[in-house]
């Protein structure tokens, strides 16, 4: 089996100019107290028309740097520009073009479902004219039904991300953020959601969201950046990968994160040893 380091210099994207959504670069994140980097160097930029992964191990960084880039979080060094808006300098602009599903589905729980989704039509300033046309859109991809109107703290998990989604979409975006957007949804939904988010690509708009299922990204990417211990790794052409008959998606993945396993270990022996050392 080819090493990824190769299979990241054959399907490294090549640069075309698109309509640039995102850019990130050099993007730093330290927590307070911690003495390492949750994000190292992040760079990278997404396009129209594209769905992007970010794709790593749980504690890679994924969160960290989807909450980055939408503002959630103050960041130690970089940029962050969204439709040309820097997130620092101005970030009501910057906001105005982008919708987050948080990893939490954060969400009023003593709204209904309906009176949630008009909260956020009127912090976006949706015109009322459109609105039911948009709800009536997102009803049939996601199919709360009557449940809309009842109170959001009586929703199930799947349910309550249901209404984080439609919320994020009310405005239609030009980028739409999503941290593990499927998880907690049904299969129907999930389905319905995939197919969504190739439309909605398809109008123009960019997808950002974060995943460790390696089918999900395959089946739904055209590119994906790979992050490892808060580094980015590569940024690679999925569709060409997953066209190659030669390459296991799987276990280039997997065999990244047993070099990077490895060399854990070897880091955490060679501090003990230095420590013995000390203590003789």
């Amino acid at each position: 089996m080819r090493k990824p380091e190769k299979y990241s210099e054959r399907y490294e994207m090549q640069s075309t100019t698109p309509q640039e959504v995102v850019r990130v670069n050099g993007l730093y994140k330290k927590y307070s107290g911690s003495s390492v980097y949750a994000v190292e160097n992040v760079t990278f930029s997404c396009y129209e028309g594209e769905i992007v992964g970010l794709l790593g191990h749980n504690g890679a960084g994924k969160s960290t740097t989807l909450k980055c880039i939408e503002g959630m979080l103050p960041f130690s060094g970089g940029e962050i520009y969204i439709n040309g808006h820097d997130i620092k300098k101005d970030p009501v602009k910057a906001k105005q073009s982008m919708g987050f599903v948080t990893d939490n589905h954060a969400v009023f729980i003593k709204m209904t479902g309906i009176q949630y989704l008009s909260f956020m039509a009127d912090a976006y300033k949706v015109p009322t004219k459109r609105r039911a046309e948009r709800l009536k859109k997102l009803e049939e991809v996601f199919c709360l039904g009557d449940a809309v109107n009842n109170l959001i703290s009586s929703y199930s998990h799947g349910m309550r991300q249901k209404i984080c989604m439609m919320g994020s979409l009310i405005h239609m975006p030009k980028l739409w953020i999503m941290d593990e957007p499927m998880t907690g949804l049904d299969p129907r939904t999930m389905r319905a959601v995939q197919n969504f988010m190739h439309e909605y690509v398809a109008m123009g708009n960019c997808i950002i969201f974060s995943s460790h299922a390696l089918h999900t990204v395959a089946r739904i990417c055209d590119r994906v950046v790979l992050i490892r211990k808060g580094k980015q790794i590569s940024d690679l052409n999925v569709k060409a990968m997953v066209e190659d008959p030669s390459f296991d998606f799987e276990e280039f993945f997997l065999e990244g994160e047993r070099e990077a396993a490895e060399e854990a270990l070897n880091d955490r022996a060679g501090l003990s040893a230095v420590q013995t050392e000390d203590d003789q």
